[in-house]
């Protein structure tokens, strides 16, 4: 992350304007690891209001009707899983739902009102994935937050979940230990 400062040394920095550990002529302190994994420094968050009119650089702000198209309408065969913030949806972007947009699978994040997980944990996701870029990192391509519309777009990972993986393995690794 830039200066690979943790959110409490860049709350810090941004009230005293300075650093706890200088390193350069900038007086951000030097990270060990790739810069370049992490596209920029984060900005600070934002809230609901902000993101219904600006988003960040490459992720893009879609409406609900675009998503409804995006996943033939929330159709059932079209669900992906469902966990705590809600359903996820298989869906594609393309000229369909938006002109010049170019064609691409996606993962669409419904969060479920009534679910655990509510605008506060919504709106972290966009704040931090929409900041971020790594190639272990799953890319958020968008948002919608239109009325009481909390939707999350994803790239579309088509060998399933993380969660999915590691729980086959560990049950792969948990049975072939009891021969």
């Amino acid at each position: 992350m830039g200066g690979c400062f943790s959110l409490e040394e860049q709350r810090l920095q941004s009230r005293t304007g300075t650093s706890a550990e200088a390193g350069g002529p900038d007086g951000l302190r030097k990270c060990k690891s790739d810069s370049k994994a992490i596209s920029s420094v984060l900005a600070p968050p934002k809230d609901v209001e902000d993101l219904q009119t600006e988003g960040y650089g490459n992720v893009n702000i879609f409406t609900y009707n675009e998503l409804r198209a995006a996943t033939k309408n929330f159709r059932p065969d079209q669900i992906l899983g469902e966990g705590g913030f809600g359903v996820v949806y298989k869906g594609v972007i393309d000229e369909n739902v938006r002109i010049g947009f170019p064609s691409r699978q996606v993962a669409v994040k419904e969060l479920n009102p009534e679910g655990f997980q509510g605008d506060k944990e919504w709106l972290a996701e966009v704040n931090y994935l929409g900041q971020l870029s790594h190639a272990n990192l799953v890319e958020l391509i968008g948002y919608c937050c239109e009325g009481s519309h909390r939707l999350l777009v994803y790239e579309y990972m088509a060998c399933g979940s993380l969660e999915k993986h590691l729980f086959r393995q560990l049950a792969t690794s948990t049975f072939s230990n009891l021969d």
